[in-house]
């Protein structure tokens, strides 16, 4: 008489009812039983920097790539070499940073569609966008997929501010603080394209993407002179 083979599949539903009946019963430990471990997204500083005090694009990555993971945010084959990372010369990763993958960048008809990458508490640097020789300046806005993130802007300031501008960031301060907090599927806009404006990652970090007219590197402004933008 030949055995039945239990398939992945089965297995997983009975769990899943075996968990379900436990709930039903109350069972103490449904809880447990049901739960599903997830990676941790607290991040140390000194981990993304060498002995030098080089950053480390490559570790930079894989936290992004972990908060993708957290977050059920779809790890592309080669979403590791397409993402961009920077801590802006400032030593401070954890603290003031960006990740990036851009999907395309259209300079003929003049637009963008890129996700952009923050870890929990990380700031992402106020700047605006000027017109260039060949662009005009960049209007944009941005919609929250994963997480949650404080967007700030022209406009009324919020007091207080969810943020905590880090002081390696023109000694604590920014120029722009009308908040905007976004939840997943909420988006924002600039009130005008120059605008300056800046981000900071909720509680698990934030994913986003940011729905634009065409980006130029050479229009990019910093109210922060000396951050270094790569």
């Amino acid at each position: 008489m030949k055995k039945k083979q239990v398939s992945k599949r089965m297995i997983v539903c009975l769990t899943g009812l075996m968990c379900l009946a436990s709930l039903v019963t109350g069972c103490k430990k449904a809880t447990t039983c049901c739960m599903v471990s997830r990676p941790s997204i607290e991040f140390d500083n000194a981990a993304f920097y060498d002995a030098d005090g080089k950053f480390l694009p490559e570790v930079a990555k894989d936290a992004y790539i972990t908060l993708m993971e957290y977050h059920g945010y779809p790890v592309f084959p080669d979403i590791k070499e397409k993402l961009w990372v920077s801590d802006y010369g400032t030593g401070q990763f954890t603290k003031l940073g960006l990740g990036a993958n851009m999907f395309i960048n259209n300079e003929q008809d003049r637009y963008m569609s890129m996700d952009l990458f923050l870890l929990p508490s990380q700031m992402l640097p106020e700047h605006y966008h000027l017109a260039t020789e060949k662009n005009p300046s960049k209007m944009e806005g941005w919609t929250v997929r994963h997480g949650m993130s404080y967007v700030y802007g022209e406009g009324e300031p919020t007091v207080p501010m969810k943020a905590v501008v880090p002081q390696c960031h023109m000694l604590g301060t920014v120029t722009v603080k009308h908040e905007v907090i976004l939840s997943p599927g909420e988006f924002t806009p600039l009130t005008r394209a120059t605008a300056r404006h800046w981000q900071f990652g909720g509680p698990e970090g934030a994913i986003m993407t940011e729905t634009a007219t065409v980006h130029d590197d050479s229009g990019v402004r910093h109210s922060d002179a000396n951050l270094v933008f790569p």
